[in-house]
């Protein structure tokens, strides 16, 4: 693995170290070595981020000046282009993602849905006439104005750090709001490369800065307690979510969060060609550990013989598949850490005790490299009561539930306290639209459409969430409107 130069924090245009030149271990999954050095910031670290990005936003023409900041937004996206191989060494090295995750979401889908939000942009409506009316013996004209919010405190996961921390800062910084992007300690690069690429572009000082810290609590519970940030958006767990809520709370904070998911993918009886729809459900993408995956697989009782069968066929043919760095047709590596692959091994031993079938893997792989790797892994015989069913496990864990008919499948699906993605498999189109339909979830693919583009709207129902991020209506997320009220002269 190579060694990355050391990570430093952004603050007020100025990339530096952090107080004292404190630093933490980046360590990279692949091997479990150290990868470099990411500045570790002290809470008057995260002090002078916020207050520069407040004097940004309240002292300078950011908040009204479109032409401007578009102009370094699509700079800011022409660096980020020209640095791919960059990209493409931090998503592999520091994410642990394999090449096929990196050659789709984790860069290539980053740059393209970022240039999304760009061609969206000059779409936004800035005001809106709401006409005159005559009343108490008067006429007064009706417009609203729609203006940044202010300070942003963007809080971003590591599982698609780059892809999720364009959405935030972009879509912020095209509305018109100053940020403070927080990264998760386990992949700190995929956040400065941000704050690099901004002082490289020419931001104004404060726009945009980027704080690190290895403790995973301090520096968000500053942004989100502090009532100079005016919003926090959040992409993690639904636990950690419900904690900003309440803690935004005090301060009146808006929060715009992308949680969990335990999605659900139901293939009917009359699928053409049932096997290969149900063996292309075997969750290993990027080791499971993405919020829209599907893992929850939902097959007709009377097939279900057939789809077990067709699984375990179809684990065992991608044993050896996975794993594997330099492989460019590899869609599964390690998982993010150790701390996560011994959550998901615990999750394993759990579905074993709480009586389900494990059909295909199950084991840490130690012989696979001294990185984080745990085997793609497959549950049947469950029932959607199950904490295997429930709960989201954020790794390669498949769990296959029966169902009776289509409203079983229904039921099932929605047996959940999440609704963020699902899918739903047909010979019948307007069968499948009418399931789909009928499904509580923020986007369902119906016979593999995609719902999921940089120009649409991203989010979850229930505990997934609130909000939308991507498209028009991500960048509107950071508005606010003003309703003004006028008597012509």
């Amino acid at each position: 693995m190579p060694m990355f130069p050391e990570a430093k924090l952004f603050i007020d245009g100025v990339l530096r170290p952090a107080e004292g030149g404190k630093t933490y271990d980046n360590i990279g999954p692949w091997t479990g070595d150290v990868i470099g050095k990411a500045a570790d910031a002290s809470a008057a670290d995260v002090e002078a981020a916020i207050a520069a990005a407040r004097r940004a936003f309240d002292t300078t023409d950011w908040p009204t000046n479109h032409e401007k900041r578009f102009a370094l937004v699509k700079k800011l996206h022409e660096l980020f282009v020209a640095n791919t191989d960059r990209l493409v060494a931090i998503a592999r090295n520091e994410v642990g993602a394999p090449l096929v995750a990196v050659n789709r979401a984790q860069v290539a889908n980053c740059l393209d849905s970022w240039k999304a939000l760009m061609d969206a942009y000059p779409k936004l409506n800035w005001e809106k006439d709401y006409g005159a009316k005559q009343a108490y013996g008067f006429t007064t004209q009706r417009q609203a104005v729609y203006e940044a919010i202010g300070v942003v405190g963007a809080i971003t996961p590591w599982n698609f750090p780059l892809y999720v921390n364009a959405e935030k800062v972009v879509s912020a910084l095209l509305a018109g709001c100053t940020v403070i992007l927080k990264p998760a300690p386990d992949t700190p690069l995929a956040g400065v490369i941000f704050g690099e690429l901004a002082q490289e572009a020419g931001f104004p000082p404060g726009v945009l800065n980027v704080i690190t810290a290895a403790d995973p609590a301090m520096a968000g519970e500053m942004l989100v307690t502090d009532p100079r940030v005016d919003l926090i958006t959040f992409t993690g767990s639904t636990a950690i979510g419900k904690h900003i809520m309440r803690q935004g709370a005090e301060t009146m904070k808006r929060v715009f969060l992308e949680l969990g998911g335990k999605s659900a993918s139901i293939i009917l009886e009359d699928t053409p060609n049932f096997a290969q729809a149900v063996a292309s459900s075997i969750l290993v993408f990027h080791a499971g550990q993405g919020c829209a995956v599907t893992s929850r697989l939902l097959v007709p009782k009377a097939r279900y013989e057939e789809a077990k069968a067709i699984l375990k066929a179809t684990y065992e043919a991608y044993s050896t598949k996975w794993g594997h760095f330099d492989d460019p047709a590899c869609a599964m590596g390690p998982v993010v850490s150790k701390k996560q692959m011994e959550r998901i091994k615990g999750y394993v031993d759990l579905g074993v005790k709480e009586g389900a079938t494990l059909l295909a893997g199950g084991n840490l792989r130690p012989d696979m490299g001294t990185g984080w790797f745990i085997e793609p892994t497959c549950f049947v015989d469950v029932n959607n009561k199950m904490r295997i069913a429930q709960e989201e496990i954020f790794g390669p864990v498949l769990v296959v539930i029966p169902f009776e008919d289509d409203e079983d499948a229904i039921r099932i699906a929605n047996d959940s306290p999440y609704g963020l993605s699902g899918s739903v498999q047909s010979g019948d189109l307007n069968r499948a639209l009418n399931i789909a339909k009928r499904i509580r979830t923020g986007t369902i693919s119906v016979n593999g459409g995609l719902p999921i583009s940089g120009e649409l709207p991203f989010g979850g129902y229930k505990q997934s969430g609130i909000g939308r991020a991507w498209g028009i209506e991500g960048i509107e997320e950071y508005l606010e409107t003003k309703l003004i009220g006028y008597r012509a002269a």
